[in-house]
């Protein structure tokens, strides 16, 4: 009986695609170097599909990180974890996440950022 990915599966996945993005791979070259399809990792990515032990290891040292990197978190229940962690984490996961906390950690003046941050706020009320 094939298992359905569960919330597990998600974080490896979210984890995956957090750690190719912030080294600049495609889901293209990465499924090259493990003779997979860019869809194949995308499902992986989504938590759609499982990763078996065996292939998170390949990931890990095509990704360059250790393998403990992908269970991170993943031990304490994160509906109780703090929700300002969560929506870091979250965020980060995503490419566009990636870029904003890049963009905003390279301004220096400190008034300058909480402009950005107010501007951001405003923008989400809209």
């Amino acid at each position: 009986m094939k298992k359905s990915p569960n919330d597990a599966d998600r974080h490896i996945g979210q984890k995956i695609r957090a750690r190719r993005t912030a080294i600049g791979m495609s889901q293209e070259k990465l499924g090259a170097l493990l003779n997979l399809t860019f869809q194949q990792v995308q499902k992986y990515e989504k938590g759609a599909n499982r990763v078996g032990a065996g292939r998170l290891l390949e990931i890990s040292r095509i990704l360059q990180v250790p393998i403990e990197y992908f269970f991170e978190d993943l031990t304490r229940d994160r509906a109780l974890s703090n929700p300002a962690e969560r929506i870091a984490s979250d965020t980060l996961a995503t490419a566009d996440g990636q870029r904003l906390a890049k963009a905003f950690s390279a301004i220096e003046n400190m008034q300058l950022r909480r402009r950005v941050v107010e501007l951001v706020e405003s923008m989400s009320e809209a």
